[in-house]
């Protein structure tokens, strides 16, 4: 019994380190306690451990009466009772030692599953984090280049405003001629006018003079 317990108590302190320092094995380790805490292990480890524990009340009442039997007796023990209480002494520290570091593994088993799960959580609020401002780059960049863009646009329509104005000067210069030379065309067709009125005057006082010639020849020649 007392080298089993021995034995256990080895293979637990092993464990232990083996889940408190990083190694390769240590993730076969939480593999293999997943395992057992799966399905009907749980079950097993508490039947297992709660047998441990009633045998070691067993061995811890024996010390008492061991005890007990010494207080009664005014200390006349006899070297077999001796044997036999520091037997169940031993037994019962080793499997309240036993029983205390399978906790232990079972608390270290926990916390390091909490642990990963914090690291995975944490993972992934960072990439979140990276994706919104790589997001954030990004959306940077279109207004960047959006602003670039409307820049752009507003040189355009600026050097179009420019041409507009500039032809629409043009317009106006050359509806100022038109109304320049609509008036000089009128001055013109007025001054023809005058111009046809004294030719017509000038023939109608050319045609009056040859008359008076041709009569004063008619008088003459009778």
């Amino acid at each position: 019994m007392i080298q089993v317990l021995f034995t256990v108590i080895f293979a637990e302190m092993a464990l232990i380190l083996l889940l408190i320092f990083k190694t390769p094995l240590r993730k076969l380790v939480i593999m293999g306690l997943d395992r057992v805490k799966r399905g009907r292990g749980p079950i097993v480890v508490k039947t297992t451990g709660g047998t441990i524990f009633i045998v070691m009340l067993s061995s811890i009442y024996s010390v008492v009466s061991i005890h007990k039997r010494w207080i009664d007796e005014d200390g006349n023990v006899t070297p077999t009772d001796q044997i036999l209480m520091a037997q169940h002494l031993l037994e019962a520290s080793l499997m309240g030692f036993s029983l205390f570091l399978a906790l232990m593994i079972d608390r270290l088993h926990h916390y390091i599953r909490e642990l990963r799960m914090r690291r995975k959580s944490m993972e992934a609020v960072n990439k979140q984090n990276r994706g919104f401002e790589d997001g954030k780059n990004g959306a940077s960049d279109d207004m960047k280049s959006l602003e670039e863009e409307a820049s752009a646009l507003r040189l355009k329509i600026k050097k179009l405003e420019a041409t507009v104005e500039e032809k629409a000067k043009e317009s106006s210069d050359a509806e100022a001629n038109v109304v320049a030379l609509k008036k000089q065309s009128e001055h013109f067709l007025r001054e023809n006018d005058s111009l046809h009125e004294d030719n017509q005057n000038l023939r109608a006082q050319v045609q009056s003079l040859d008359q008076r010639s041709s009569n004063s020849d008619v008088k003459k020649a009778s």
